[in-house]
């Protein structure tokens, strides 16, 4: 990461909760100076106290970079606290779910370059992905700088418009709670085979994380990861025929849960 910028002239964040405290460790990890980052927050945790940076006081002057990561309900009363960063020469990164850009817009103008970020809680462990998409007014280097803070926190794409963050809520956003509950089911049908309740969870947990690590390492693509360990007529393959079933099996419920997730994320921002 390019931290001359955000040592130049700082980094601001408007909250800094569970989310936004993974973001400042990772950054702080990575050599972001601790005297350049202000952060505005009414109930700061004990770890945002002690970590050095600036704690609810004000910034000289207009930093490099604004985060903003308060909860949704919380962004109406918080954006007039922060008016002064408009104009330009403050880039707005948001990762507030479900605020569009056309709310930053109104608060700041069309000339502030602003970001929506949908990251996912896998990102308080450095594991996460996050989606950005940029206004106009957001040029390559402001969408290289918003990257780069980001991938402190796991990777990043970049979406071609921001009617597609709705299906990213969906699949990125909402998808560790389907695993976490994947997890759960497995490791209760394994209670149910005879396995004691605490050994079938260590299982189904060890299982799934071992499988995404390997799904993220591995050259081939998952489908070939499948095949590659489904010997014909073996165990794999008796279950295999359960969950890949076309009419009740795990893909068309995947599907409706993506779907259901996405329309719930329409009707938010409607």
């Amino acid at each position: 990461m390019n931290l001359d910028i955000i040592a130049q002239r700082g980094l601001h964040m408007l909250g800094c909760g569970k989310m936004g405290s993974a973001m400042l460790a990772g950054w702080l990890g990575q050599g972001v100076p601790k005297g350049a980052v202000w952060v505005q927050d009414p109930q700061p945790s004990d770890w945002v106290q002690g970590t050095g940076v600036h704690v609810n006081k004000s910034t000289a002057t207009a930093p490099a970079v604004s985060v903003l990561a308060v909860k949704p309900q919380m962004m109406g009363a918080a954006l007039p606290d922060i008016a002064a960063f408009s104009g330009g020469d403050t880039l707005i990164l948001s990762i507030a779910a479900g605020t569009p850009i056309a709310t930053f817009e109104a608060a700041f103008g069309t000339g502030t370059p602003i970001i929506r970020a949908m990251p996912n809680t896998p990102a308080a462990v450095g594991q996460g992905i996050t989606a950005i998409i940029g206004n106009a007014a957001a040029t390559s280097a402001h969408m290289d700088l918003a990257e780069a803070l980001l991938s402190a926190i796991g990777q990043v794409v970049r979406l071609d418009a921001e009617d597609q963050m709705d299906a990213v809520t969906g699949l990125s956003g909402s998808g560790p709670a389907y695993v976490f509950h994947m997890i759960e089911t497995m490791a209760a049908a394994g209670q149910a085979q005879g396995l004691p309740a605490d050994m079938a969870m260590q299982l189904a947990k060890a299982t799934v994380a071992g499988a995404g690590a390997l799904a993220m390492q591995a050259d081939e693509d998952p489908s070939q990861l499948r095949i590659n360990v489904t010997s014909p007529a073996g165990t794999t393959e008796a279950g295999l025929r359960m969950l890949m079933n076309d009419t009740d099996g795990l893909p068309p419920l995947m599907k409706a849960t993506v779907k259901a997730a996405t329309d719930r994320s329409k009707e938010l921002r409607a």
